[in-house]
């Protein structure tokens, strides 16, 4: 086996859109790899210094959706793309914008899910970023990536994840298995 050393490479890497509002309302995107779930109710996200950053220290809620092919190039804009520099940074972006429903963030209607977070610890706070503990207030799925039990059809939704090795993206979709389950068949 080749040694790489030590390289962000956790496999996969969601590719998350964070949705604030600044001081006077405006919304703000920006693009997060690194985080996921921290337990049944809370995510985790590593955050630098960004707009977004600033916006919640004013405001404490914020969205998360997860991007897929059909967004890839605007969710990659937002994460290139700074927002303390560039005003109409979200109107370049195209989406469809209307405030959440739980909380006083934006929702971004181009993605097929979209949490509703709360911030409830902030880890290693510093002057360069922290880790972000939030609490998930609610989960909005758009109701055409519905599956016929009710539920989300993640497959269906083009999400993507971030390849940090080939600095590309990849589309996710194809069920393979199924959890819980297909183990039993060794026991």
């Amino acid at each position: 086996m080749k040694s790489f050393g030590s390289k962000p490479w956790i496999l996969p890497q969601p590719v998350l859109i964070i949705g604030t509002y600044d001081k006077e309302g405006k919304p703000n995107a920006m693009n997060a790899a690194w985080g996921g779930q921290w337990d049944m109710h809370e995510i985790i996200i590593s955050l630098s210094s960004h707009q977004t950053t600033d916006n919640l220290a004013q405001n404490p809620e914020f969205t998360v959706a997860f991007a897929t092919a059909e967004t890839l190039v605007a969710a990659d804009y937002v994460g290139i793309t700074s927002g303390r520099n560039t005003p109409d940074k979200m109107e370049k972006t195209g989406w469809t914008i209307e405030k959440a429903p739980n909380v006083n963030a934006p929702v971004f209607k181009n993605f097929p899910v979209t949490l509703e977070c709360r911030v409830k610890q902030k880890i290693d706070e510093s002057e360069t970023g922290y880790y972000l503990v939030a609490e998930i207030v609610n989960i909005l799925c758009d109701e055409q990536f519905l599956a016929p039990d009710g539920n989300p059809d993640v497959a269906r939704m083009g999400i993507i994840t971030y390849d940090p090795v080939h600095h590309t993206y990849i589309r996710l979709g194809e069920t393979v298995g199924k959890a819980f389950s297909d183990g039993k068949q060794l026991k």
